[in-house]
């Protein structure tokens, strides 16, 4: 009974351990901070290619990030309130880009249903800033 006592105390001081190490966890508007590090905002522009909407993250309620080759494109939706990074977004589109007004419907991961939709806004480009010699 001694043995099952000290290796729960053991395994709880293992854990509290553990969890004083983690890292905080970034918010949102934090991780948005870090991806834009070095990156300098170009002008907005209102479409982006279809093919440049592969490579996609979601900022829960704040952003989407679009990655093209090394320029990151960063759309704030008009109600980025209903983003979540657990949904999937599906996207309709009527030509091969992806534009400011266009609608994206948010789905449940879990169930399948829908669960609102997203208007985007205009897409900044953030290219790396280059050193000058």
């Amino acid at each position: 009974m001694r043995r099952i006592a000290t290796a729960l105390a053991v395994t709880a001081m293992v854990l509290a351990g553990t969890s004083a190490q983690a890292k905080p966890r970034l918010t949102p508007e934090q991780r948005l901070a870090k991806m834009l590090e070095g990156r300098e905002a170009g002008k907005p522009t209102s479409c982006i290619n279809s093919w440049d909407s592969r490579d996609m993250t979601v900022l829960d309620k704040t952003a989407l990030v679009f990655r093209s080759g090394s320029t990151l494109w960063v759309n704030r939706p008009d109600n980025a309130s209903r983003l979540d990074d657990d949904d999937i977004l599906v996207t309709h589109t009527t030509g091969s880009q992806l534009c400011k007004l266009d609608i994206m419907h948010t789905v449940s991961r879990t169930s399948g249903i829908t669960t609102g939709f997203i208007n985007l806004g205009d897409f900044v480009p953030y290219k790396k800033v280059t050193k000058g010699n």
